[in-house]
Formats: C-alpha cells, sequence, structure tokens
C-alpha cells in the first residue's frame, strides 16, 4: 500500500476526567459526625413499635389464613409484596433469602409395603427379616430391606441367593418400583399443606421451597418438628434438613445431624466437613475424587476453580464437582421445579380435630378468599378445594366460572354436590380454597336502586348450571373466521368462552338448517331464483326475491371441484321468507345441472 492510499490517523483527544485531588478536611469532618449521629441514633431508628410476636403462643382451634401472610403484617409488607392482602410464597425478592427444605425418606419403598400389608390384614412377627427384591440379570436382587434385616447386616444391592446363606430366614417379596413412585407424587401434593412449592425428588425424597411459609407453623423448628410428627403418624421414618439452597438442604439431610437448620452465615462451616458424596456426584467422581485426596466438600473448595474445570469437563452435573460446588454454595441457582405454579391467591383452614363434612366451613374460606381478591381487585376464574387427610391423601374438587367473580355465597353454591364423591378417609385436617386462574376485576357502578346488571346474573347462572350437569352439557355461539354460512359459528362450552356480544348479519336468517335441504325446482328465472319449487311435499311460488349473493369455496379447506353458490333471499306467496342457494353454474366444468337447496328461514 502507498504512503497516498494510507488513510489518515485520528487522534483521540485527551480524557477530560480531572485528576483526583486530596479531600477537604472540613468535609472528612461533616462525614465522620454524620456517621457519629448515625451510629447513636440506630437504636431510636430501628426500634420497632411493638414487640416481635410469640412464636410458640397457641393457635386457635379454626384459622383461616392466607397462605404466606403472616399474622400482623404491616402495610408496608403490603406494598412490597405488590398485592395487597395476599403474597406469593416461594417468591422473595432476595435469592439469598430463599429457604429450601429436603426432606430425605431413606426407607420409604419398604415403609409403604408394611403399611399397605398391615392394611390387608398381613403382618409379619416382630423381629423377622424382610427384603424388597428386583429382578437382576443373575437373579432377584434386594432392593429395599426392613430395620431387622439391616440390622444383620443386609442392603440394596446384594443378591438374594447370597443374603439366604448370611439369614436362613429372610422373607421376601417384590417391589413395586411404578406403585412407590405413584405414592411419593401423592405424598408431594400431600405436602403442600406446609408450602405451595413442592417437587419429587428422587425415587426417595421431596424438596419443598419454604421461603415465607415457616411463620405460619411458628419457625422452621416447629415446622421440621410437625413435619416429623404427622410423617410418623404415617409410618414413615425421615431425615430433614433446611438451607439457603437446594444443593447445600440435600447434603445435610443425608450426611448432617438430624433436624439441620443452616444459615447463609454459616452455610460453608456445616458443609465442609461432609463427604465428597454429598454434592450429589456419581460414584465414579467420587470415587477419583478420593484418590485425589479430596474426600471433603471442605477440601474440594480449597482446589483452585482453574484447576477443577480443567480437570473435570464433564457435560452431566453428576460428574462435575465446580458445578456441584456452585450449587451447594448458591453462586448457581437451582429452583424446585415443581410440578405446577402455585396459586397466586390461597387461603387455609386448620382443623384442631379431623372432620369427615367440609361443608361448614366453605363459606367461611370463601369470605377470607374474597377479601384478598377484592383487595387486589381481581376476580377467581378457576376455584380449587383442596382436602388434606390424616392418611396422607389429598382429596379436591374444582369448580370454574365463566367470569371472574369476587362473590363468596356464588363461589360456595358452586361446590354444591361436588364434595359427596370425595372420600374422606379418617377425617380432614386441613382445608384449603385457591383461585388457580385470577383475572382483573375493577370496581363497576351499581345502578341507584343497588341492582346488578343483566350480565352478571346470566354468568351465575351459567356457572351454576355447568357445576351441577358438566361442562359440556352448555354451549354458547362464538364467530368464526369463515364465510361460508355453516362454518362462521361455533358452539364451545359456555363457561370457557369469554362472554361477548354475538351480532350476526341482519341480512341472514338465525335459523340455519344443517345439513342444507335440497329442493326441486319447477321453472327457474334465468340467472335468477326459482319462480317455483317443491320443499317438503309443497308447492312454493316465489312473490319476492333479493340476490344474488355469490360465495366462493375455500380453496385451503374445500376438495379440488367444489362449486360456487348464489343465495336469494325469497318470499313465498303465503309471506314467508327463505335462504336458498344454487350450487355451481350451468357450463362451470365441474358439475351437471345446478342444484339447488333450501339453507335457512327467517323468523
Amino acid at each position: 500500500m502507498s504512503g497516498g492510499d494510507k488513510l489518515p490517523v485520528l487522534a483521540f483527544p485527551a480524557p477530560s476526567t480531572p485528576r483526583p485531588r486530596a479531600a477537604d478536611p472540613r468535609q472528612l469532618a461533616r462525614a465522620a459526625e454524620a456517621l457519629r449521629q448515625a451510629i447513636e441514633g440506630k437504636a431510636e431508628f430501628g426500634r420497632p413499635e411493638e414487640g416481635p410476636p410469640d412464636l410458640g403462643a397457641s393457635m386457635p382451634e379454626e384459622s383461616f389464613t392466607p397462605v404466606g401472610i403472616p399474622r400482623g403484617h404491616s402495610p408496608r409488607a403490603k406494598a412490597q409484596n405488590g398485592l395487597p392482602g395476599i403474597s406469593r410464597i416461594g417468591a422473595p425478592a432476595d435469592t439469598a433469602a430463599r429457604r429450601i427444605l429436603s426432606l430425605h425418606l431413606p426407607h420409604f419403598a419398604i415403609e409403604r409395603w408394611q403399611l399397605q400389608a398391615a392394611r390387608g390384614g398381613e403382618t409379619l412377627p416382630e423381629g423377622t427379616p424382610l427384603a424388597l427384591a428386583l429382578e437382576g440379570p443373575h437373579g432377584p436382587v434386594i432392593h429395599a430391606v426392613n430395620g431387622a434385616a439391616r440390622a444383620m447386616g443386609l442392603g440394596p444391592g446384594a443378591r438374594v441367593v447370597d443374603m439366604r446363606a448370611i439369614c436362613p430366614d429372610l422373607r421376601t417379596a417384590f417391589a413395586d418400583p411404578r406403585a412407590d413412585a405413584a405414592a411419593l407424587q401423592r405424598l408431594m401434593l400431600w405436602a403442600r399443606r406446609w408450602c405451595p412449592w413442592t417437587a419429587v425428588d428422587g425415587a426417595d425424597a421431596l424438596v419443598m421451597d419454604i421461603t415465607g411459609a415457616d411463620h405460619l407453623w411458628g419457625g422452621e423448628a416447629m415446622m421440621l418438628e410437625d413435619i416429623e410428627t404427622r410423617l410418623a403418624s404415617l409410618g414413615l421414618t425421615m431425615r430433614a434438613a433446611i438451607a439457603p439452597t437446594r444443593g447445600a438442604a440435600w447434603a445435610l439431610a443425608r450426611f448432617g445431624a438430624p433436624h439441620a437448620i443452616c444459615g447463609a452465615e454459616d452455610l460453608a462451616s456445616r458443609t465442609d466437613p461432609l463427604p465428597a458424596t454429598a454434592l450429589r456426584l456419581d460414584p465414579a467422581t467420587v470415587q477419583l475424587l478420593d484418590r485425589l485426596g479430596l474426600s471433603t466438600i471442605g477440601a474440594l473448595r480449597a482446589v483452585p476453580r482453574l484447576s477443577l474445570a480443567r480437570r473435570f469437563r464433564a457435560t452431566a452435573a453428576e460428574a462435575d464437582p465446580l458445578l456441584r460446588l456452585d450449587q451447594l454454595s448458591g453462586r448457581r441457582p437451582e429452583p424446585v421445579d415443581s410440578p405446577d405454579d402455585p396459586p397466586r391467591f390461597a387461603v387455609q383452614a386448620r382443623l384442631a380435630e379431623p372432620v369427615i363434612d367440609p361443608v361448614p366451613h366453605l363459606p367461611a374460606l370463601a369470605e377470607a378468599l374474597c377479601t384478598a381478591l377484592v383487595a387486589a381487585g381481581f376476580g377467581a376464574r378457576r376455584l380449587a378445594l383442596a382436602l388434606y387427610r390424616t392418611d396422607g391423601e389429598v382429596a379436591q374438587a374444582q369448580a370454574a366460572t365463566s367470569q371472574p367473580s369476587h362473590d363468596a355465597a356464588h363461589m360456595v353454591r358452586l361446590f354444591e354436590g361436588r364434595l359427596d364423591g370425595l372420600d374422606p378417609g379418617f377425617g380432614f385436617d386441613l382445608i384449603t380454597l385457591a383461585a388457580l386462574v385470577a383475572e382483573a376485576l375493577p370496581p363497576r357502578q351499581r345502578h341507584l336502586d343497588g341492582a346488578t346488571e343483566g350480565a352478571e346474573d346470566l354468568a351465575r347462572l351459567i356457572d351454576r348450571l355447568s357445576a351441577r350437569f358438566g361442562v359440556r352439557a352448555l354451549t354458547r355461539p362464538r364467530p368464526a373466521p369463515s364465510h361460508i354460512p355453516e362454518r362462521q359459528t361455533l358452539w364451545l362450552p359456555a363457561l370457557h368462552v369469554s362472554p361477548h356480544r354475538f351480532a350476526p348479519r341482519v341480512d341472514r336468517p338465525l335459523r340455519l338448517f344443517e345439513p342444507p335441504e335440497e329442493v326441486r325446482v319447477l321453472y327457474a328465472v334465468p340467472e335468477g331464483p326459482p319462480a317455483q319449487f317443491l320443499w317438503r311435499r309443497q308447492r312454493l311460488r316465489v312473490a319476492r326475491f333479493a340476490g344474488p349473493e355469490r360465495i366462493a369455496p375455500e380453496w385451503w379447506r374445500d376438495r379440488p371441484g367444489t362449486r360456487l353458490r348464489d343465495y336469494f333471499r325469497i318470499e313465498d306467496h303465503t309471506g314467508r321468507r327463505f335462504w336458498l342457494y344454487r350450487e355451481g353454474l350451468l357450463g362451470d366444468g365441474r358439475g351437471a345441472e345446478p342444484r339447488w337447496f333450501l339453507h335457512g328461514a327467517f323468523a
């Protein structure tokens, strides 16, 4: 490149930021005085108006509490939540303040089998070793054992033939992993009595996001105590832990102290002594770490991150210690993957004694739910009533509305007759009413005499009829994007179609024949309607007519060869008006003589 072809070099201007100067002593003195005043006034500024609530105080026998709302919450807390009167569990603004509970059921399969056997009247003598087996490549393999077999050294993974040499009195039965998974899924739904964010974690554990829900049970320690008591009544053994991250809660629940409660400040000190397998790593990775002398989480944490990244490059999370460390410390988020989002509005009633009939508790629940809906400017479209049984099962009933509603009496009427078929078992001790779907419902101006709009009465009638006879029993017309008359209207369930004004064309009849009825033409005017035709054994003479209105076939839906239509509005000699059409034209190459059809009748 020659010198003339070179581009000129532009000189960048010097930065205009002034160089730092020495601080003014007077400004330093003012800053020190402000800091001193702030420290001295800290106690006055941060002193609460009221003392802290007594978490150990006894609860009333029956209390209706919006889920996630502490008693005595302040208006400031309402403003921060964004929804006055109710807050969402498990969705805090600060990720570091999240609290995760890991619930490990180490003997779930064998305890579920024993519970089913006891219900069927089959009980084993105390001290009898029992093992559940699965088919393996070389014979049955032990899947789970009871306490007596465990005391003799038996464990999962061993062959049944080999273990019989150690324990000749071993009783065996076939395991049912599908039934275990279904039971664990039902237990996950039943665990929502403590918080709405619950999920299955493996084959023998649950994970729960209890952020913002522990205060309803008197704190985290009392929540763990209540969980242990209720699971023990079901015959289940548990180990649980609460930590700021899911990985830490998982590790402490299996390798930490019983009922471990770990805060964010002591996360490292509580998890460093745990073995490396507490990071949820596969056995091959744990064996490799043990050979390298990294047998604990603390030893692994002391290794530089770059060295771990170079040594362990794996796509699976179970083979990546660095990823698991980041999840345990909170550096990388690991949310609770709940099967469905918790409701935005929900209230619950905790009963001191189990009840068989939940109907008397519905009015108070509906009033509490409507109070939260009105305060937020919302109305419920779909309601769910959950009845938590004392034996670990959940009975549910749902109802829907055609329009957003916050009428408590109307909600109660929607559940009339829908709770009769629910099995109460040994009784319900917790009832939850939630608005699964809620829409904005601003206040409306009523009439001067206090009467309601006619649309509201119609919507309530649709809700009651749909709840009584089924969703498909009541339909409502809805316009469809088509210019073919029989395709312009869709009849959909009235409950799920938003109410709107259905305005048909004035030049079209309200009543259409399905299918159109063919007529026999006796005499027709060229390019016009028939002068006389036979319909239902009647000879009709056309006195007046209007048309034609030509409608072409929809080429993207109709078959090739479909003929066009010419519609006429006619009036016979008796004054009756009909809507008929001629299908096709003479010589259009799509058929023989045109055919005539009567498609509708005007009122």
